[in-house]
């Protein structure tokens, strides 16, 4: 190869044909590949080795995260070679599409003070289930200067090692804690409106997506433990939103019932959100499931104040 040296970090549990069709998307357009494992039990790592990859298996004697797993990726490019220029990290349900390395490329390149770029993901199946649908629309990201650059991210490798990496403690909103580091330390983040990646998240049921939405509620308080304050202030505003739609109004309307029926009136507030959402040029489906998801969101955001702050307790919250 010639130019930049890049490196690939792909993470994974138990993905199966996603993992090989992950891989074969990389295939002669990087230099290094990793994947790292987290428990698989599906023949993951014998599939990544038949690929080609380097692999890395976690120890299952320390709980599992994604940042913890990139960590381990990451770690390993710069421990075992030549350092890459840059890192390529991707889900290992993910495929990169064609043209996005070297795009990716292009604009580090030229923007000497970005330390991470993305650009648009996409579902694969979106029209497969409601929930697919639902979210291949949450990947739409508005464009220019970010800070979550979600997980399929280009970094400039001598950015992410100077801030030490993912914090492997953080359980959700990874991404988003590592931009945070990388923008006090003057770097900057990007999101593309290039064609990045699709991935096959293959839900099928409401709790799976129930559970998603737990788990980003979980990371709206893991947020505002680390970055709440100002300046920053981060998830603040949507901590805010999920414990009032979620938490505050139902309460209201079902405890009001015990004084007067006429408190159940407050449930209307709902669907006069979702209207409103509607007129500002939400998509229906998208605008319903935002309010519905705001329960989850209220006990995920709950769930972390008591088992982190409180029991100082901790756990992997999958979906899938």
């Amino acid at each position: 190869m010639t130019g930049p040296s890049i490196g690939v970090v792909a993470i994974g549990r138990n993905e199966g044909e996603r993992l090989v069709r992950s891989l074969a998307s990389l295939q002669g357009r990087t230099g290094r590949i990793v994947y790292v494992d987290s428990g698989s039990t599906d023949g993951s790592v014998e599939a990544a080795q038949a690929a080609g990859a380097e692999i890395v298996v976690l120890d299952p004697a320390r709980l599992f995260t994604v940042s913890r797993a990139r960590n381990a990726g990451f770690f390993h490019l710069l421990e075992t070679g030549d350092p890459p220029d840059f890192v390529q990290f991707i889900d290992g349900d993910c495929e990169v599409q064609p043209g996005w390395i070297e795009t990716a490329i292009a604009f580090l390149e030229a923007h000497p003070d970005i330390a991470a770029v993305s650009g648009r993901r996409r579902e694969r199946f979106p029209e497969a289930t409601i929930w697919n649908r639902l979210i291949d629309l949450e990947w739409e990201k508005p464009i220019g200067e970010t800070v979550a650059f979600g997980g399929d991210v280009m970094m400039r490798r001598v950015a992410l090692e100077a801030v030490g990496g993912y914090d492997p403690d953080t359980i959700v909103g990874e991404e988003a804690e590592t931009g945070i580091r990388l923008q006090r330390k003057g770097w900057r983040s990007w999101q593309l409106v290039d064609e990045m990646t699709l991935h096959d998240v293959a839900m099928t049921q409401f709790r799976q997506w129930w559970r998603r939405a737990r788990r980003g509620g979980y990371g709206y308080g893991e947020a505002v433990a680390l970055y709440g304050a100002p300046p920053e202030r981060h998830k603040v505003v949507e901590s805010r939103r999920a414990l009032f739609w979620g938490l505050a109004v139902p309460g209201a309307a079902v405890l009001g019932a015990f004084v007067t029926p006429w408190a159940l009136l407050l449930l209307l507030a709902w669907p006069l959100q979702v209207v409103r959402l509607i007129l500002r040029g939400t998509p229906p489906l998208q605008a319903v499931f935002l309010m519905v998801g705001k329960v989850p969101e209220a006990l995920g955001f709950l769930e972390f104040w008591i088992k982190r702050r409180l029991l100082r307790t901790a756990e992997r919250i999958d979906y899938k």
